[in-house]
């Protein structure tokens, strides 16, 4: 069994989803060369144009003479109207038109409205960069000897707490056997940098915070992912394919709202976006048409011929849980049991002669499992009345528990089942 998958329920795995790898693929002409013969002179051209230039420029004439014609008679008739006591004023379409974005006029008569977008939030946009060493340093003081990361992250404070996705500062995270070795560093648009400190993750959802020491900062507005429609204007900020590419803004639309998509044992509710999001852009923000962020770029569906797959977790989801990772470093109340293992697959079970579930490796302390009496060596084959056999069956039992809830657990011990009763613990 030494070769089995190791499992440990407090320290999450290294996520296997696409988060937006990069793909550069080779464009593809769909245009086949067509030889064009040499034609025989001929006037016809000529006399065509000559015809139609004809055409434009009686047209042009009537029409001259039609408007002048018009024009009188809408004069006369406004001045009828007008002196009867009924108002002129044009309505569009009977819907009053109004400037409800957020974002001046003269900023939109400067430009599109994307840019006027872009220049109230990219401010608050910055570059993360996780950079984690290696084993042993390179002798020749370059970079060699440590491996680096790049993605987004969005400022949501005054004092310097930013928000991210987990899988961004995943290393980071004191739960992870690389913090020790992994520096955060952090770069503002307005070029200035700063270390970061990790302040608190939450795998589960793809969340994290961290916290740089700026004065000064820019913070970026919070909007209500609850209003959101299918197909108003959504704008993605962030670094795609690192801080080589700072800053960049794409713009598309809400393709569709609360999109169930599962990766890693995990299923998220997510935003669908066609605004462009690649690696690097994981953790920046998604953009309304009033310059408010309301969702976080996490992932895209990379797969050769699909474009336009972008998802985004929306604020109103993401919200709770990073001022709980602020307040507390965790998300409360989540159930935690305190055991690692491994998966006894069919065939070992076979083989050993031992009932499918999960052998004990480790029981943490003080943990539920440990005050339930679970001991390493044990095989877990039952939780809150339902079958555990892999271990997406303990986290989808989970679920429907919280902290403090207890459970009768099965185990097999020395050829024989026994029933625990256990107590969720909280998971920090």
């Amino acid at each position: 069994m030494d070769n089995q998958y190791n499992w440990n329920e407090n320290e999450p795995e290294k996520s296997e989803i696409i988060y937006s790898n990069a793909r550069f693929i080779e464009p593809i002409n769909i245009y086949e060369a067509i030889e064009v013969k040499p034609k025989k002179k001929s006037n016809i051209k000529a006399y065509i144009s000559l015809v139609l230039a004809t055409s434009v420029i009686t047209s042009g004439v009537v029409g001259g003479a039609l408007y002048a014609k018009f024009s009188s008679e809408l004069k006369e008739q406004t001045a009828l109207i007008q002196k009867a006591g009924i108002s002129t004023e044009v309505k569009s379409s009977g819907v009053t038109q109004k400037n409800t974005s957020g974002i001046t006029n003269t900023a939109l008569t400067k430009g599109s409205p994307v840019s006027a977008i872009a220049k109230k939030v990219s401010p608050s946009v910055v570059g993360i960069r996780m950079l984690t060493a290696s084993a042993q340093y390179s002798i020749f003081g370059d970079d060699s000897g440590q491996s680096k990361a790049e993605g987004s992250g969005v400022i949501i404070s005054e004092d310097g707490y930013i928000m991210t996705n987990y899988h961004v500062v995943e290393y980071a995270d004191p739960k992870n056997r690389m913090s020790k070795s992994t520096t955060l560093e952090v770069f503002l648009p307005d070029k200035r940098q700063a270390k970061a400190k990790f302040i608190g993750g939450d795998s589960k959802n793809d969340l994290a915070v961290i916290k740089i020491d700026l004065p000064d900062l820019p913070i970026a507005e919070l909007g209500d992912s609850t209003q959101l429609e299918v197909g108003e204007t959504a704008v993605a900020i962030g670094n795609p394919l690192g801080m080589d590419f700072a800053g960049s803004v794409t713009a598309g639309v809400i393709s569709a709202l609360n999109r169930k998509v599962t990766a890693d044992d995990k299923t998220l509710n997510l935003i669908q976006t066609d605004a462009a999001i690649n690696p690097g852009n994981s953790g920046g923000a998604l953009v309304n048409s009033q310059g408010q962020v309301i969702g976080i770029n996490t992932i895209k569906i990379s797969v050769t011929g699909v474009e336009g797959l972008g998802f985004a977790i929306p604020i109103n989801d993401a919200k709770p849980i990073v001022d709980q990772l602020i307040l507390f470093g965790y998300v409360k109340g989540r159930p935690f049991i305190g055991i690692s293992g491994k998966e006894i697959t069919e065939v070992l079970a076979y083989q050993y002669d031992l009932p499918q579930g999960i052998y004990i490796t480790d029981v943490t302390a003080a943990s539920g499992a440990a005050k339930a009496g679970i001991k390493r060596g044990d095989i877990l084959v039952g939780l809150a009345g339902k079958e555990v056999k892999v271990m997406k069956d303990l986290d989808e039992i989970k679920k429907n528990y919280k902290a403090g809830d207890t459970v009768d657990t099965i185990i097999y011990r020395d050829g024989q089942e026994l029933t625990l009763k256990l107590t969720f613990s909280e998971e920090k």
